[in-house]
């Protein structure tokens, strides 16, 4: 647990004296591409599992964030990680966020998450889980695809699937300590 998100959770609600609620979000990126990496696979004891292997090198990033109590989501899919991709990933987060709500984001602490050129909508507040926090998993591993279109219809699929059915962003994004 974030060692002073009671503090910082009590102190938006706090900020919002009339009442308004507080949604709390949780944002990851991950890269998608044709250079995949090797993830492990069962298989029979004694055989060796074939997995696809790709050396090209084109790719997209999935920006993702959940809000597990809403059963939420909110999605970009870019072609490069930067501060200014991360400023239009938390428009459309800022989008996402029920009128009159405010949103704690749960960002890990990369470059783009930390930058002061980093846009940050009014209705939302950023903060970084500790150093070395468990990250979330990419979504799509083991494939091999035929070019930059396949990628990004690949990441809009999953992530279409994903908020599709809100159930499943609440059974993996509900987290005890963050709705105390």
């Amino acid at each position: 647990m974030p060692l002073d998100f009671p503090t910082r959770l009590e102190e938006i609600a706090k900020d919002r004296a009339d009442g308004r609620p507080v949604e709390i979000w949780f944002a990851d990126e991950a890269r998608i591409g044709q250079k995949n990496k090797i993830t492990r696979r069962w298989a029979k004891r004694g055989t060796r599992p074939s997995v696809p292997r790709d050396l090209r090198t084109a790719s997209a990033y999935i920006f993702g964030a959940i809000c597990p109590a809403q059963g939420k989501g909110a999605c970009l899919v870019l072609p490069r990680c930067t501060t200014e991709a991360m400023s239009l990933h938390l428009a459309e987060i800022s989008q996402a966020v029920a009128p009159g709500a405010h949103a704690l984001l749960l960002l890990d602490r990369a470059v783009w998450h930390v930058s002061r050129k980093l846009k940050v909508p009014a209705n939302i507040t950023p903060m970084q889980l500790p150093a070395k926090a468990p990250e979330l998993n990419p979504v799509i591993s083991n494939r091999i695809f035929t070019s930059y279109t396949d990628i990004l219809d690949h990441c809009c699929a999953a992530w279409n699937k994903l908020v599709d059915q809100p159930w499943t962003i609440m059974s993996i994004g509900l987290r005890d300590w963050a709705n105390e």
